[in-house]
């Protein structure tokens, strides 16, 4: 294991605590996961991943599809569309070819992203916006 895996495991998410799904390094599978709690793949995944909750994406783990989540932790590679309720947090050694939706967007020095993001303006700002 390279040094860069072994640093992107100490990022925030990267914990095994409270991890109530996985998905090993040496799985493939083809379909819609839904999930409750925290979810962590490490494999590759083709199709759609859907919860109101959080995914940590390993650094060795392949998504291609969609994922509608609340909250991303992202350090391996993910090719097309992420939408989050939340935040997504992009860490190294992630690449990232997608479309992202999300409120708050982190990306750490040393991760390629390679899409378009929109960030929706928050509820307050709209609100503000209809009293004028």
């Amino acid at each position: 294991m390279s040094s860069d895996s072994n640093s992107s495991r100490n990022q925030p998410g990267f914990s095994g605590k409270n991890i109530t799904a996985f998905l090993g390094k040496e799985t493939y599978f083809k379909g819609v996961i839904q999930f409750e709690g925290t979810m962590r793949i490490d494999g590759k995944v083709d199709g759609e991943i859907i919860s109101n909750h959080t995914l940590i994406i390993g650094d060795t783990a392949e998504i291609e599809g969609s994922v509608k989540v609340r909250t991303v932790v992202c350090g391996g590679r993910v090719t097309g569309e992420i939408e989050s309720g939340d935040s997504i947090h992009l860490v190294k050694p992630s690449k990232v070819r997608a479309k992202i939706q999300t409120k708050s967007l982190l990306v750490e020095e040393g991760v390629i992203f390679n899409g378009q993001c929109e960030m929706p303006e928050s509820q307050n700002g709209d609100a503000e916006k209809a009293k004028k």
